[in-house]
């Protein structure tokens, strides 16, 4: 089971406290999920359509409870490569046209042979925030998603009508939750990317098992990031201290090699014999080993000066050999 079945077998699960919560899930299930079917002479037939077992129970629950509506369901085999079943709620023509009122499909005071359709959020169904909350968990158990968090930090609601698409941004905004809209594939598709407000968001619809199974992730990703930087950047230091080392010890050579080591002064000639004798020796290390001990910067600073000599000595001889 993937992690936003996960998701929705849970909301699924939840309480119907109220109609008028039910209301407002409901009017998101058919903006996200509803086929609207005219069959001539002002008759209609409205029906929902899903591979989701769960999701199929939670409409007809909604339907029975908050519409009073008996609601014919019946079972289909798809033909695709995991053959899955289809369910299918269908509400009759004589009690749609009242069920498309009270979800706010179609508006009040419609004449009786024309139909205004309405796609977007309703506002009489959202006057507070239970009822806010309650509409995006039936717009996300109609056309929402999370990814696995293993793999990644995403979550989206995918709608065909963009009035309603950013009408669920701006019901997340209402609630701190920054969703940004983009029409992908013919598609208006609100997204959101950080994984704190995609847990917010799971937090909101009431998902609260997932909450905790996303956030153990969560942490556990965070924990080994935080392991893998520093490795990396303890492997960049040894890696950087490594090839300074190098670099000192070969150029104290090129000084030992033409006999000028013994003529450096004493603080630098003991510094150089300590290096060559002690390759792999941290600079704090080195300065330990001095009479009397120096510091780090101490330490770094006569290094330096030892390359400089060797890299004048090569160029004088370079000078001279030519």
């Amino acid at each position: 089971m993937t992690f936003s079945s996960k998701i929705k077998d849970e909301l699924s699960r939840t309480e119907i406290t109220d109609i008028l919560t039910a209301k407002a899930e409901m009017s998101a299930l058919t903006r996200t999920m509803g086929y609207l079917s005219l069959k001539g002479l002002n008759k209609i037939e409205v029906e929902f359509s899903t591979e989701n077992a769960a999701v199929a129970r939670r409409i007809f629950r909604l339907l029975k409870t908050a519409f009073k509506i008996p609601a014919q369901v019946s079972v289909e085999s798809t033909n695709r490569l995991k053959k899955r079943n289809n369910y299918i709620i269908k509400i009759g023509n004589s009690l749609s046209k009242n069920f498309l009122l009270d979800t706010s499909i179609i508006r009040k005071g419609v004449s009786n042979n024309i139909m205004t359709f309405d796609f977007g959020v309703p506002n009489e169904l959202i006057k507070n925030d239970d009822c806010k909350k309650t509409y995006i968990k039936g717009a996300f158990l109609g056309c929402g998603s999370v990814s696995d968090p293993e793999k990644s930090y995403h979550a989206e609601f995918v709608s065909e009508k963009e009035e309603h698409s950013r009408g669920i941004c701006s019901l997340l905004d209402d609630f701190c939750i920054k969703g940004k809209t983009i029409f992908r594939k013919g598609y208006y598709v609100t997204y959101i990317k950080e994984s704190e407000q995609i847990s917010d968001l799971l937090a909101l619809m009431g998902a609260n098992i997932a909450v905790l199974e996303f956030e153990n992730v969560r942490a556990v990703k965070e924990t080994r990031n935080q392991i893998n930087r520093v490795i990396n950047c303890e492997t960049a230091n040894l890696d950087k201290i490594v090839d300074t080392s190098v670099r000192q010890i070969n150029s104290i050579r090129v000084l030992k090699k033409y006999k000028v080591i013994d003529r450096l002064p004493d603080h630098l000639k003991e510094l150089a014999y300590l290096r060559l004798k002690h390759t792999n020796a941290s600079l704090k290390e080195l300065g330990e080993m001095l009479n009397p001990p120096l510091g780090k910067s101490g330490v770094n600073h006569r290094l330096r000066k030892i390359e400089e000599i060797a890299e004048e000595y090569q160029n004088m001889k370079r000078g001279v050999d030519k």
